[in-house]
């Protein structure tokens, strides 16, 4: 009769316990399962954003090798305006700036790379894109922004490139002294089995000698 008295007592202090703090325990119980459903649907949502990234990609890819400009201009916008955050989206925007410009349409092209160029996530296609864009930029002879988009922070395995496009856009502005220590600065950086070393160098070479 003790035990059941205790056993009693101890049934009613969980029961008091619970009708004081139930609806908080509850409450916690709820929030811990709505945020693990909600990491779980996201992590679905971004599986599954990849997956239909990759499908218009390959689009994007099958069409580079047909030279269907068309479709590739219309993929590439589908990965830019539904899949911004893959890494598909800013691959296509390149792939779509190089097929826009070589068709003649450079505004395009060129907008496409100040979108990967601000938006890449990998730092690859980002600084791929940022040398394209300062070599576009050169190219209408807006010296001062390709100058800011190559001073932007870059990644080591580009720093040579970087620096021999410097060098031009400084040679078209007349900086001879500023141009040769670029092109000094690209050979330094670029690897020394890189055939391109002897382009940089007869670029140092027809500066002439230190003045």
């Amino acid at each position: 009769m003790a035990y059941d008295l205790e056993e009693q007592e101890q049934l009613d202090v969980l029961k008091a316990w619970w009708k004081r703090h139930g609806n908080a325990v509850l409450l916690g119980i709820a929030a811990f399962a709505a945020v693990v459903v909600s990491i779980q649907g996201w992590r679905y949502y971004q599986k599954s954003q990849q997956q239909q990234a990759a499908m218009v990609y390959e689009v994007v890819q099958v069409a580079m090798q047909n030279k269907d400009v068309k479709r590739i201009r219309t993929a590439a916008g589908q990965l830019i305006e539904k899949y911004p955050s893959t890494a598909y989206a800013s691959r296509a925007a390149l792939l779509a700036a190089g097929a826009n410009y070589e068709s003649g349409d450079a505004k395009s092209a060129k907008a496409q790379l100040q979108w990967a160029a601000e938006h890449a996530r990998e730092d690859g296609v980002r600084d791929i894109a940022r040398l394209r864009l300062a070599g576009m930029l050169l190219d209408e002879k807006n010296n001062g922004e390709a100058l800011k988009v190559l001073d932007s922070p870059h990644g080591q395995a580009f720093v040579g490139l970087f620096a021999d496009l410097k060098g031009d856009v400084l040679v078209a502005q007349g900086k001879v002294a500023d141009a040769r220590a670029a092109y000094k600065t690209a050979l330094e950086k670029l690897d020394e089995k890189s055939p391109y070393r002897q382009v940089v160098q007869m670029k140092l070479d027809g500066l002439g000698a230190n003045g």
